[in-house]
Formats: C-alpha cells, sequence, structure tokens
C-alpha cells in the first residue's frame, strides 16, 4: 500500500510548476527519475515526427509495404498518446500532468499542427508531408527545451541538457533516413542529399561529445556500440545511395541505431541519483 500511495503522490502531485518533497511519500530520486523520464519521452516525440514521416515515404517507394503500414499505424498512435499524456498526465507511460502555463501552450501549438500532419500522413500527401514535418519536430523540440529548463532543483541542468541531447540522437537516426527517403521519392533531391550527410554529421559530432562525456564505463560502451552501426551507416548517407538495395539497408542500420540510442538514453535516466 506504501508503495502505491507513493507511485499516486508522484504522479499526481509532481508536475512541472509544483513542487514536490519526500516528505509527500517520494524520494528526491524518484523526483528526479521522473523529471528524467518527462523529458525522455517528450524528447521521444521529436523521434516519432521524422519516423512516421519515413514511413509513408517508405510506403509510397513500395518497399515492405505492409510491414511498414503497420509500423506507421503504431507510431501515430503512440505520438497521439504520448502528447495526450504530456498535457493531462498518463499512469501508464509514467507522465504526471503538466501544469506549467508557458509548456501547456507550447503543447498546445503542436497539437494544433498534429491534426493536419496526422491527415497528411494518413492520406500519403508526400508533400504535404515534406512540408510540415519540419514545424512539427521544431515546436515540439520547443518543448523538450522547456521542459529540460523547468526541471529546475529536480534535475541537475547538466544532466538535463545531457538527457536531452542523448535522446535528440534517436531523432536524428530516423531525420537523416526520411532526407534520404525524401530524395529516394523525387523531393528536392540534391538538397535532401545535402540535408541528410548534414543530419549525419551532426549526430557523429554529438556521438563523440557523448563519449567523450560519459558519467560511466557502462555508458560509453554502449556508445560505442551506436558508434559501430553509424560508421556502417555511413558510406550510405555519404554517397546519397538511394536504390532500394540501399534504402532496405539504410532501414535495417537506421533502427539499430535507433535502438542502441535508446538503451543509452535509458542508461543515462536510470544513473540518476
Amino acid at each position: 500500500m506504501k508503495k502505491v500511495m507513493s507511485v499516486v503522490a508522484l504522479s499526481v502531485c509532481f508536475t512541472f510548476g509544483v513542487n514536490l518533497n519526500a516528505s509527500e511519500g517520494t524520494s528526491t530520486k524518484e523526483v528526479k527519475q521522473q523529471s528524467g523520464n518527462v523529458i525522455n519521452l517528450a524528447g521521444k516525440q521529436r523521434m516519432l515526427t521524422q519516423k512516421m514521416s519515413k514511413e509513408a515515404l517508405f510506403v509510397a517507394k513500395g518497399i515492405d509495404t505492409e510491414v511498414n503500414k503497420e509500423n506507421l499505424n503504431k507510431t501515430v498512435a503512440l505520438f497521439d498518446k504520448t502528447l495526450n499524456g504530456l498535457i493531462v498526465g498518463d499512469m501508464e507511460l509514467g507522465l504526471p500532468k503538466t501544469e506549467n502555463p508557458e509548456i501547456v501552450a507550447q503543447l498546445t501549438v503542436v497539437k494544433e499542427l498534429w491534426v493536419p500532419f496526422k491527415n497528411s500522413i494518413q492520406k500519403g500527401d508526400l508533400k504535404a508531408i515534406s512540408k510540415q514535418n519540419i514545424p512539427l519536430l521544431k515546436n515540439m523540440n520547443k518543448a523538450v527545451q522547456m521542459y529540460a529548463k523547468a526541471s529546475g532543483s529536480k534535475l541537475d541542468p547538466a544532466m538535463a541538457q545531457t538527457i536531452n541531447l542523448a535522446g535528440r540522437q534517436r531523432m536524428l537516426t530516423q531525420k537523416m533516413t526520411k532526407e534520404l527517403l525524401l530524395a529516394a521519392n523525387g523531393i528536392d533531391t540534391d538538397a535532401n542529399k545535402a540535408n541528410a550527410k548534414k543530419t549525419f554529421e551532426l549526430f557523429k559530432t554529438t556521438l563523440n561529445d557523448l563519449i567523450s562525456k560519459a558519467p560511466n564505463d557502462d555508458i560509453k560502451a554502449q556508445l560505442n556500440v551506436v558508434k559501430s552501426i553509424m560508421e556502417e551507416y555511413q558510406p550510405i548517407i555519404e554517397n546519397g545511395d538511394t536504390s532500394d538495395n540501399a534504402l532496405k539497408k539504410a532501414e535495417e542500420l537506421n533502427m539499430k541505431l535507433l535502438k542502441e540510442s535508446n538503451k543509452a538514453v535509458q542508461m543515462y535516466t536510470a544513473s540518476i541519483k
């Protein structure tokens, strides 16, 4: 019963804009980890904007169509659930209701952009997807930055920023593949091949920085797993290879990158003391 009450107290009382003390039924560590979880899941939303775009583009290209349709439906549902959870709270996801009025306002902007983007995704309107996915991504990213800043005394600012950056890596795995697929579908081909290279370089630079500042050997080892997959993916991006075989390989590698990058984020969150 005591444990149940602790979870309830955490979910109800720990909101951005409301202070929660250990004496109210939860430890300082739990408060910090909850803060890290919110930043993590809000950051994951950035990745989902790019993942669903990528999956719609794979469907349009006729590559693993049924699998990508199924994955797309799941990604759309997860983005929807998490966005609502950030706004009103979701016990299953471990998300408290957001009370900070500035963050709520920003999430409202995200929701207003999400509605037409979801419609474009479901219709398979590639031009609309190409146009709408970046504003959605940017505004979701703005919300993540606000969560990181609002963590305040709950979480060390350096750790909040590290979780933010490590979480952003997940998004970049999907963004670079999306850009390759935009080129493959004949949408601003040269510009999107160049964008994919820029995204890859940002991923690489951030990864090397995270490795150099890893807080423990386990996280460093995990980041090096990510690096080995990145190096395997690099030639596809650098060559702008949009053949079907290259795109299938890109999908295999970007999902490995996503999985291992996500594992690193979970390790950062679990390391919070």
